[in-house]
């Protein structure tokens, strides 16, 4: 990237454990956090935010024009998808759901989105994570068609 480049480009990322199984527990959250953090910053990209919920993860992240946001996620998914299982995590097999979400916020948005993803666990007394990610979608008006969303438990 020349040096004479500058952005400002933040993106939150969505992502749900396969089938939407609640296999994320409280006693290893904040450890994966952590190495999902670590891949965000191997990667050369800022984590600002990271929180979820035992189904799904959200990740804020400010992102230099050069990376590719796809192969992001799917480095995060398949590292992060190996340390749990190398760890014993989870008794269950853990895996990923395929596809994510992404959606950009202007700079003045990030307090509140920072602030809304530290607040996932008080959120989610309220919202199921498909009416959460629904109005993501409907609200960024994303075209999307149900059968193509996440394989919902409900």
């Amino acid at each position: 990237m020349a040096s004479s480049t500058f952005s400002q480009i933040y993106i939150q990322i969505v992502f749900a454990v396969k089938g939407r199984n609640s296999l994320i527990h409280s006693s290893w959250e904040a450890e994966l956090h952590k190495y999902i953090t670590g891949i965000v910053h191997n990667k050369g990209q800022k984590m600002l935010a990271i929180n979820g919920m035992p189904d799904h993860v959200h990740i804020l992240i400010g992102m230099k024009p050069s990376c590719n946001l796809s192969d992001l996620v799917r480095e995060i998914k398949k590292s992060s998808n190996v340390f749990i299982q190398e760890k014993k995590f989870s008794p269950h097999k853990f895996e990923w759901q395929s596809g994510f979400g992404a959606f950009s916020y202007s700079h003045s948005a990030l307090d509140n989105v920072i602030a809304y993803i530290g607040n996932q666990k008080e959120h989610h007394k309220k919202h199921t994570f498909k009416k959460e990610y629904t109005q993501f979608l409907e609200r960024f008006k994303v075209e999307y068609k149900n059968e193509y969303l996440f394989e919902w438990i409900d």
